[in-house]
C-alpha cells in the first residue's frame, strides 16, 4: 500500500465519522464531500477486508477512528474507538520495535503481535501506510493486517524440532568419542550446558540414604546453590518448568529411572540474571533425558562387568587376580607410612571328600558358608578373597602376626561348628588349616614371597595335622 494525501478538510471529516465500523450514512452527512467520503471508505473496507483479516484507521494522536470487522478479535468496537491503538499491541510487541499504528513510511509484511479480548496473543502480518495532509504532515494512518498466527505456531515448532535435533546431534557427537561411561557422561552434560547457555548441568542420585544428596556426575559451577531445590523437585514430582532457586538461578529438573531400577534426575540451571528456562528448554531437557539415561545403563553395565571380572561367580569375594593386585597397591601405601600388614592363607580340610561324597551342591555350600564366615570374623577394611578350589586369602592393613594369629584362632574354632551339618555321618569333619605372615616396613618383600611364605605356613599345618594354624616369621625364611 502506498502512502496517501489527504486534504485536510477530508482528514476532518474522516477524524468526525467515529462510529464509522456500522458503515450506515450518519443522517448529518448529507453534504457531497461526506457522501464520497462515506463511499470511498465503504470501498476500501470491502477491499480491505477481501484481502486481510483486519482493516484501521487512527487519527494524528493514534486514536482508532476506524476498524473492521465488528467484532475484532474479541473486541467491541465500542471498546476501542477514540482510545491509544497501542492498548491493542501485546507486550511483545514494543520489544519487536515495530508499531504498525504509527508508521512513518510505507511499510508491507511486517509482523506484530496483538491482544485479543481475554488478554492472549495473535500475530499479524501488516501493510500499512501515514495519511499526510497538503504539507505533508501525518495526520493519521490506514493499513490492512492478516492473522498468521496459525503459521507462526507451525514456524516456531519447526524451528523448536531443528534445534531441538541440532542439540541431540551435538550430545550424541560429544558422546561417540568417549569409550568409558563416566566419559561419556561428562561429555554429554557439557554439550548440554553449553547448547541451552547453562551454567551447570548435574545428575543427582535419588536412591540415597536420604542423609546426603549424592551427586553421580557434575559439569559447571553453581551446584551447591541449586542442589537441594533440585532434589526436593525431584521428590515430590513438581513439573518440568524453570523455577527460581532460592539464589534467584532459574532451575529445570527431569527425573531418570532406568531399566536396571536406579533412580536418577538431571538438572540443570542458569546464573543468576540469566534468561528463563522455557518450556522449549524443558521439551528440549526431556530429550536430552533420554540420552542421560542410555548413558546411566551404560555405566551400570560397565560397573557390573568390572565386578564380575574382580570377583569370584560363587561366593561374591574377590578373585586371585583382583586380591593380588589390591595387595600389591596396599603394600605401597603401608611401606610409605611404615606400617605392617599381614596375609592369611586359608585352606579347607576334608573338603574334597565332602565334594564327592555329597555331592557338588554341597560343596558349594561349603564354601559359600567359608566366605559368610571369613567376611564375619575380619575388618570391613580387610580383603579377603577366594582364590580357587578351597583355597582363601585375608589381608588385614596395619596389622601385626598377633592380631591375625587372634582372628586365625576365631576361624579354627567356628568353621567346623559352620560346616558340621554338611558332613556325613562318616565323614570326617570340615575344618580349616591357616598360614600367617606379616610384611614389615623396610624389607622390600613383594606379593609374591609374601604369598609364599604363608602358603608354606599353610603347608606346614596339613602336615602336623590339620585344623590349626601356623605364623611363618620372615626369620624362619634364613
Amino acid at each position: 500500500m502506498t502512502a496517501q494525501t489527504a486534504r485536510p478538510e477530508i482528514a476532518t471529516t474522516s477524524l468526525g465519522l467515529k462510529r464509522g465500523h456500522s458503515l450506515r450514512k450518519p443522517a448529518e452527512a448529507t453534504g457531497e464531500v461526506n457522501a464520497a467520503m462515506f463511499e470511498s471508505r465503504q470501498r476500501w473496507r470491502d477491499f480491505a477486508l477481501m484481502v486481510g483479516d483486519l482493516c484501521f484507521e487512527t487519527d494524528a494522536a493514534g486514536r482508532f477512528v476506524f476498524l473492521a470487522p465488528d467484532p475484532l478479535l474479541g473486541w467491541k468496537p465500542e471498546e476501542l474507538l477514540e482510545t491509544d491503538a497501542d492498548l491493542m499491541l501485546a507486550g511483545n510487541a514494543f520489544s519487536a520495535g515495530f508499531n504498525p499504528f504509527r508508521p512513518t513510511e510505507p511499510v508491507r509484511r511486517r509482523r506484530a503481535w496483538l491482544r485479543r479480548a481475554d488478554g492472549t496473543s495473535v500475530c499479524f502480518v501488516f501493510a500499512a501506510a501515514p495519511l499526510l495532509d497538503g504539507s505533508g504532515q501525518i495526520v493519521g494512518a490506514r493499513g490492512v493486517g492478516q492473522d498468521i498466527s496459525q503459521q507462526e505456531g507451525h514456524d516456531s515448532e519447526v524451528a523448536t524440532a531443528l534445534r531441538r535435533t541440532e542439540v541431540l546431534d551435538h550430545i550424541l557427537w560429544r558422546m561417540r568419542r568417549e569409550v568409558l561411561a563416566p566419559r561419556m557422561m561428562q561429555a554429554a552434560l557439557e554439550a548440554i550446558a553449553t547448547s541451552l547457555g547453562l551454567e551447570g548441568a548435574a545428575v543427582l542420585d535419588l536412591a540415597g540414604d536420604g542423609v546426603l544428596p549424592t551427586v553421580l556426575h557434575q559439569t559447571g559451577a553453581g551446584l551447591s546453590s541449586v542442589l537441594y531445590r533440585a532434589l526436593a523437585m525431584l521428590e515430590s514430582d513438581e513439573p518440568h518448568a524453570g523455577v527460581l532457586g532460592d539464589d534467584g538461578r532459574f532451575l529445570l529438573v527431569c527425573p531418570c529411572q532406568t531399566r536396571f531400577g536406579a533412580s536418577a534426575g538431571l538438572a540443570l540451571w542458569r546464573p543468576q540474571g540469566g534468561r528463563a528456562l522455557d518450556p522449549d528448554d524443558a521439551t528440549l531437557a526431556a530429550s536430552a533425558t533420554g540420552l542421560i539415561r542410555m548413558i546411566l545403563e551404560h555405566e551400570s553395565i560397565q560397573r557390573e562387568m568390572a565386578r564380575q571380572a574382580r570377583t569370584d561367580p560363587l561366593t561374591g569375594l574377590l578373585n586371585r587376580r583382583a586380591f593380588l593386585d589390591e595387595m600389591g597397591r596396599r603394600l605401597d601405601r603401608l611401606e610409605h607410612e611404615q606400617m605392617p600388614g599381614t596375609l592369611l592363607y586359608i585352606d579347607l580340610d576334608h573338603f574334597k571328600a565332602l565334594n564327592d561324597s555329597q555331592g557338588h551342591d554341597l560343596g558349594d555350600e561349603a564354601l559359600c558358608l567359608t566366605a559368610a564366615l571369613l567376611r564375619s570374623t575380619v575388618r570391613p577394611q580387610d580383603l579377603v578373597a577366594r582364590l580357587g578350589g578351597d583355597e582363601f586369602a585375608v589381608w588385614m592393613d596395619s596389622a601385626d602376626e598377633f592380631a591375625a594369629a587372634e582372628r586365625a584362632e576365631a576361624l579354627r574354632l567356628q568353621g567346623p561348628e559352620a560346616l558340621a551339618h554338611l558332613a556325613g555321618p562318616n565323614a570326617p569333619p570340615v575344618t580349616m588349616s591357616i598360614g600367617i605372615a606379616t610384611r614389615w616396613p623396610g624389607l622390600a618383600e613383594d606379593v609374591e614371597i609374601l604369598m609364599q611364605r604363608a602358603d608354606q605356613a599353610m603347608y606346614d599345618v596339613k602336615r602336623a595335622g590339620r585344623a590349626h594354624w601356623r605364623v611363618n616369621r620372615v626369620e624362619d625364611l634364613r
